[in-house]
This record gives C-alpha cells, sequence and structure tokens, in this order.
C-alpha cells in the first residue's frame, strides 16, 4: 500500500488548502526517465473545499488514476492539492504521450471533466520537495 500523508497549507489568498503527498516515491524519483511534471487541476465553484458531489467525483477519478498506473506504472501520483476552489493531482512520468492514453482510460467512466492539464521538465522533482515542505512544517510544530 501506498505511503502518504495529508497538512494543512494556505492559498496566497489566505485559504486553507489541504495537501496530500506520496512518501514511497524512490524508485520513480531515483529513475531519470520520471523527469516529465504532469499537472490536472480541475476548478470548481465556489471557491474553498468542493462540494460533496464533486468531492465524490474526485475520488473516483483518483481511484481511476491508482488502478491504471498500477496495472502500467508509466506515471506516479505524488501529490493532491484541494482547496481554494481547486483540485490538483500531480504525476511525474516518462512520456507525455504514454501519460495521455492513461489518464483517459482513468477517466473513461466517468462524464467529461473541466480539466486543465499541464506538463514541464521536472528533473530535480522540484514541486516534490517543495509539496514536501509542508509536511515538514506540520510535524515540526
Amino acid at each position: 500500500m501506498n505511503d502518504w500523508w495529508t497538512a494543512p497549507a494556505e492559498a496566497p489568498d489566505g485559504q486553507i488548502v489541504m495537501v496530500t503527498g506520496r512518501r514511497d516515491i524512490a524508485k520513480y524519483r531515483n529513475n531519470p526517465r520520471f523527469s516529465i511534471r504532469v499537472t490536472v487541476a480541475w476548478r470548481y465553484a465556489p471557491a474553498g473545499m468542493p462540494s460533496d458531489a464533486d468531492a465524490e467525483t474526485m475520488g473516483v477519478a483518483t481511484d481511476g488514476f491508482t488502478e491504471v498506473l498500477a496495472k502500467d506504472p508509466v506515471a506516479v501520483l505524488t501529490g493532491i492539492y484541494t482547496g481554494a476552489g481547486e483540485r490538483t493531482w500531480v504525476f511525474y512520468t516518462l512520456s507525455t504521450n504514454i501519460f495521455n492514453k492513461k489518464l483517459n482510460e482513468a477517466l473513461a467512466p466517468l462524464p467529461l471533466l473541466p480539466l486543465e492539464i499541464s506538463a514541464e521538465n521536472d528533473p530535480r522533482w522540484e514541486e516534490y520537495d517543495e509539496m514536501c515542505e509542508c509536511e515538514i512544517t506540520t510535524t515540526d510544530d
């Protein structure tokens, strides 16, 4: 089973964002092929936390990502941010083309979702390290 942590963080506008990060990523991070960070974002209204219905659909999407990537680990889900009107899933992958196919496979059972997807090279996993600062700050207090 995956090892996850959750901690509150503050968005630039002062709203609370729940940050959930994955700990067991060494085999992916140590593989230089996993150097592309893909961010999948779902903006919802109103700001704050998602409605119960949206939260349920987001959970189904997360489960779909987990199941598809467990069968074919071409990417790893490393973080989930929820709050301030947005749910964001962060992945590291070895190929955006393959990731796109797996994303579509994971989301196939769901209706069309208002997702924004972006990708950039992050060979040093800088976003992951920044996210982990939330855990350190929370556990040190």
